[in-house]
């Protein structure tokens, strides 16, 4: 399952005496994580259910769990942590369906406008959206419709204190024919709304695989981006010795540019979850 897939599923799936087994595994001590807010994306764990998911996840010393509806955030919050990311909507073409299409405009105000007072009231600091496919449109015109819908939420996101971010992925491997899959066309997007509260989601795995050159691209437009996700190339996975990047570098130029926002893990673990959870949670603590 990806990420793409879960997000047209509700709730969390148990998986008998495994997740007896995981309920067992005591919180310990909160860690801490360094420079960084660490946090990690629910989708790749969701065999666990989500209590005993925040309990291990505290253990560890992360501060929050991305990518959550508003019916999970008081169960997040319940164990210490934060929703930092939610969601607005549970819709299959939420990735494809974004706002450099104007027809999308009105269905997309829609779920920001009724979410992001929601996410206040719970303390969820960041709301998800994205660009969409490209469906033939030009970046020139994509980038114009981004800048017009994002500039009609603005205001509310900025009233409410809390940052829309719209994420970055690849059109290479993972989402074909996406439009935001360079970041220059997300700052040139970020330049035309020019709001504290619109950011980018800069996801390091996606643009590893589009564009390379991650320390100093993060370095560069560090203005412009609200949140990070992290994922190993090829095949994100564990941040470990099998893929291509040095993920404690990455976290030390992140933490060096002064970002206080939340470098959220998201990768599909292919050994114990919870343990190599555990290790990319020590691996970018600095």
């Amino acid at each position: 399952m990806d990420r793409r897939q879960a997000i047209g599923l509700l709730g969390a799936t148990t998986v008998g005496s495994q997740a007896e087994a995981w309920a067992r595994v005591p919180p310990g001590p909160r860690l801490g994580v360094g420079r960084l807010k660490q946090s990690v994306s629910r989708w790749p764990y969701r065999a666990i259910p989500l209590p005993d998911f925040c309990k291990a996840a505290a253990g560890m010393g992360l501060a929050g769990v991305d990518l959550l509806g508003p019916e999970d955030w008081d169960t997040v919050r319940d164990h210490g942590l934060v929703c930092s990311m939610g969601y607005p909507a549970s819709r299959r073409d939420f990735i494809p369906t974004g706002f450099n299409d104007r027809a999308n405009h009105a269905m997309l105000l829609r779920e920001l406008e009724h979410t992001i007072p929601l996410a206040a009231q719970h303390g969820v600091p960041n709301v998800i959206t994205m660009f969409g496919n490209r469906r033939g449109k030009s970046d020139a015109e994509a980038i114009d419709n981004c800048v017009a819908g994002l500039n009609a939420i603005k205001a509310l996101a900025e009233e409410q204190r809390v940052t829309v971010c719209v994420e970055l992925l690849n059109s290479k491997v993972d989402h074909a024919d996406y439009q935001g899959d360079h970041t220059a066309f997300g700052v040139a997007v970020m330049k035309g709304v020019a709001s504290a509260r619109v950011k980018l989601l800069y996801d390091i795995y996606h643009m590893q695989i589009m564009e390379g050159d991650i320390i100093r691209t993060i370095r560069d437009n560090a203005a412009f981006i609200g949140h990070f996700h992290t994922g190993g190339v090829p095949g994100r996975h564990e941040l470990d010795g099998t893929q291509e990047l040095n993920w404690h570098a990455i976290a030390a130029a992140i933490a060096d540019t002064g970002f206080t926002g939340f470098m959220a893990h998201e990768f599909t673990p292919t050994r114990d979850p919870l343990r190599s959870l555990s290790e990319a949670v020590d691996t970018c603590t600095v």
